[in-house]
Parts: C-alpha cells; sequence; structure tokens
C-alpha cells in the first residue's frame, strides 16, 4: 500500500484524470390492439433515452424516442426494446437525426435495438437519418423476431458528413448489423462495416461514387412480393429493389446529400406505409 499523501507533488497525474461523462440510454415500448385501434401497453425508459406519442392514425400507435444527450460520442450506450402484440401496429420513429460525434481514441458508441411483432401484428420502424461526423465511431444492431404472418418495414439511412457545411470524413469506425428473424427463421442479414481504412475506396465507381448519402429500406410481409413492381417504378437511378426470397423486399438508394435521399426515399416509404410518414418527417 502506498503511503499518505502529505505534498501535492506526491499526486500522481493518474490520480487526477477523471472518465469522460457517457450517456446511458434504455426504454422499453409495448402496443396492444384494443377495440380496433392500437394503444400503449407498457412504457419504461431511463437515462436519455425519451418517447413521446403524438396523435396520429387510429389504426397505429405512434412512438417518437429522441436522445436528450444531443448524440452519440464514444462510450455511450443505449438500449431500446419495441413490441408490437398480437395484431397490434406500431410505428416507431425519431425527433430528429442522430449525430454521430467525434468519440476518443479507443472508444466506441453501442445502440443496440429489439423488435418483437407477435402474430398478425405489424412494426414500421422509421428513424430518421444518421449523420457520421470526423472521428466518429458506432456499433449498432438491429434484432427482430417476428411471426410467420407479421409485417415489418424499416429504414436505415446514414450521411458521410453534411456535404452544406463542407464535412468530409478521414477517420471513422462504423459496424451496423441488421438481423431478422421470422417463425424462428433466419430470413435477412445483412453487416455494412465503415473504417477509415475503407474510406478512400468510397470513391470508386462499384461504391458511392460522388454520392454521400445511402439508405436501406427492408419489407418483410405476406404480401411485399406484391410490392416489387411499384418500387421499382419509383426507384432513382442510384437506386435498387429486389426480392430476395418470397416475403422480403430489399431496396438499397444512394444520393448526393440527405435532400436528394429524402426525395426518392419518401415515396418509397410512403407507398409501403400505406399513409403519410409521421409529421418528424416533413418538418
Amino acid at each position: 500500500m502506498e503511503g499518505p499523501i502529505t505534498d501535492l507533488t506526491h499526486i500522481k497525474p493518474a490520480a487526477l484524470a477523471f472518465g469522460q461523462p457517457r450517456a446511458q440510454g434504455r426504454a422499453l415500448i409495448r402496443a396492444k390492439a384494443r377495440d380496433g385501434q392500437s394503444v400503449l401497453s407498457d412504457l419504461k425508459t431511463s437515462g436519455c433515452l425519451k418517447t413521446l406519442f403524438p396523435r396520429g392514425e387510429r389504426d397505429r400507435l405512434t412512438g417518437v424516442f429522441l436522445n436528450t444527450a444531443g448524440g452519440i460520442t464514444g462510450g455511450d450506450s443505449l438500449h431500446f426494446h419495441a413490441t408490437a402484440r398480437d395484431g397490434a401496429r406500431l410505428c416507431l420513429t425519431t425527433q430528429a437525426a442522430e449525430r454521430i460525434y467525434r468519440a476518443q481514441p479507443g472508444e466506441i458508441g453501442h445502440v443496440e435495438n429489439h423488435l418483437t411483432i407477435e402474430t398478425g401484428a405489424r412494426l414500421d420502424w422509421l428513424p430518421q437519418e444518421t449523420i457520421l461526423f470526423d472521428h466518429g465511431a458506432l456499433d449498432r444492431t438491429l434484432s427482430v423476431d417476428m411471426a410467420a404472418d407479421a409485417c415489418f418495414l424499416a429504414v436505415e439511412s446514414l450521411i458521410l458528413g453534411r456535404s452544406a457545411m463542407g464535412e468530409t470524413l478521414t477517420q471513422t469506425h462504423l459496424t451496423d448489423r441488421i438481423r431478422i428473424r421470422r417463425g424462428g427463421h433466419l430470413v435477412f442479414a445483412d453487416t455494412l462495416r465503415l473504417t477509415t481504412q475503407t474510406l478512400p475506396r468510397l470513391t470508386a465507381p462499384a461504391m458511392l461514387g460522388d454520392n454521400r448519402a445511402l439508405a436501406s429500406v427492408l419489407f418483410v410481409a405476406p404480401n411485399a412480393d406484391a410490392h416489387l413492381s411499384a418500387l421499382r417504378d419509383l426507384m432513382p437511378a442510384t437506386g435498387g429493389v429486389s426480392l430476395i426470397r418470397p416475403g422480403v423486399l430489399f431496396a438499397r438508394l444512394l444520393a448526393i446529400d440527405s435532400f436528394a435521399l429524402r426525395q426518392s426515399l419518401i415515396p418509397v416509404l410512403t407507398h409501403l406505409n400505406g399513409a403519410n410518414l409521421p409529421r418528424t418527417w416533413m418538418i
């Protein structure tokens, strides 16, 4: 054991070091069907994750979640769990785009999203864009367990620096995983990895070219096949959609910036949503 400190010169530099404050957040939402409507069944939130429920379409419950920390940086940890119970419809979105700010060396932000969709239920996962800032670091997972007859619509949009601000990425770390299980079987798996070493390759024609915004759209439903033709008509020249297996539609769109991406993305999501998108998408 070290002796007592009797003079300020005895204090080692390490003893003066304090860890950076880190955002922690958890949220749990469950929706149930009641009298022909979808209503809130359970709600628990803690830390920096909050959820609002504005008035909207009567056939669905719309939840708007927000991160009061203002963004995500290295060491942050967010966990989100949502369930659409039998026959319910739950639509989830964000108040604004999520920002992945500069992280300290060796530190990574973590986001885990877990969704459950029960028999005859539907869940629409419609967060706004994720903006990746220079030196940002994020590991994110979206895991979905759905019944064989359930419906699931999801979009994930990524902006590689704000072009209007002249931002470019020189260092980054991003791992984005999506796993979908329907009736207990894995029907979709996608992993996007972006590192400092891969950044110079993004300008290749087979990669992003001049584009700095991209989005993935996934629609898993018994009638997903019927939407293929309509979605192909809505695709821009820098987008494509495929029926990768029965009941699973997947589209990927590229754009020069977030504004151009939304111009192409909103008609696609509106078609699959069967109604106007949540009002936060229109602000």
